[in-house]
């Protein structure tokens, strides 16, 4: 397993004259629903079809208790909370649900998810074209 990453040219953030190259993460699948709930079914007494109502589940969960102002902690892996971007007003009085513009879910790691992290293998993008990755 590793992670792939890109080599980037991009403007320096506040100086769009000058350039630097830089490392961008590049995903080369994507695992769906069914994909992971076959996955969780290899590592569990669950078959396929149980997983899935398993993810499902947790997903309306998930829903449920965002909306109902609760943050989601999942043991070390990490958790789920809202935010949002709002309009700024001059006067306390003036700040309401109407100011409210996008919601956004956030979601921080956790300690066991950190370490995975930490722990990473890192290979360019070129040893797949090259065949040198370690990519099975």
């Amino acid at each position: 397993m590793a992670i792939f990453y890109n080599k980037v040219e991009r403007p320096i953030p506040g100086d769009l004259k000058t350039k630097k190259w830089y490392a961008g993460l590049k995903m080369v699948g994507q695992a769906g629903e069914k994909e992971v709930a076959r996955q969780i079914a290899d590592e569990t007494t669950l078959n396929p079809k149980e997983a899935e109502m398993a993810l499902d589940q947790f997903r309306k969960i998930l829903i449920r208790m965002l909306l109902d102002s609760k943050s989601v902690q999942l043991g070390d892996w990490g958790s789920f909370r809202l935010t949002c971007n709002s309009t700024g007003h001059d006067t306390r009085e003036g700040v309401g649900a109407h100011s409210v513009k996008k919601f956004n879910i956030r979601f921080t790691p956790g300690k066991e998810l950190r370490n995975a992290l930490a722990g990473a293998t890192l290979e360019a993008t070129e040893s797949i074209v090259s065949g040198k990755g370690s990519r099975k």
